[in-house]
């Protein structure tokens, strides 16, 4: 089991968009469907698997390109520490002062270890100077228990 690290930040008014963060339904249209809808969900199956917009489930980071994975550890304790890193640099921009707060900073960091380890993934996000928003996601991979089917986008290591 490893884990990969991603993070997003961009307009909070794109984040919202939750048609854009959405993988396509496993089976296409029949035939027959209106063509609004076969172009649709043509358009969801292209975009989906490229674009860097968090997914609405966090396993499925592991769809997304390679590119976007920020790094990759054998340790939850490891991963972990990249989150705390990642909190740590973006803390000052946090639209909550509570949000800032180290000892809440420290909690998180210590909770996403121990679910890291549990085999589950972890997803936060956070408002930024306004309209901005920041997503820090770790996923479980070799298998995600979320979603066991979903390939490793870096290939079989620390399995």
């Amino acid at each position: 089991m490893h884990h990969h690290g991603y993070l997003w930040t961009g307009p909070k008014q794109l984040f919202d968009q939750e048609a854009l963060r959405r993988p396509p339904h496993p089976e296409p249209p029949p035939a027959g469907s209106k063509p609004e809808l076969i172009q649709r969900y043509r358009e969801v199956a292209a975009e989906f698997p490229t674009s860097d917009l968090p997914p609405l489930e966090t396993a499925f980071w592991l769809v997304k390109p390679r590119s976007l994975v920020r790094g990759t550890w054998d340790e939850a304790k490891e991963a972990a520490s990249w989150l705390g890193e990642r909190l740590a640099e973006y803390a000052p921009r946090f639209s909550s002062e509570a949000q800032r707060d180290t000892t809440h900073l420290a909690l998180l960091v210590n909770s996403a270890a121990e679910r890291l380890d549990s085999g589950a993934d972890v997803s936060l996000g956070f408002y930024l100077e306004r309209p901005s928003y920041l997503t820090v996601a770790l996923v479980t991979c070799s298998r995600n228990r979320a979603v066991p089917e979903l390939a490793c986008p870096v290939g079989q290591i620390g399995t």
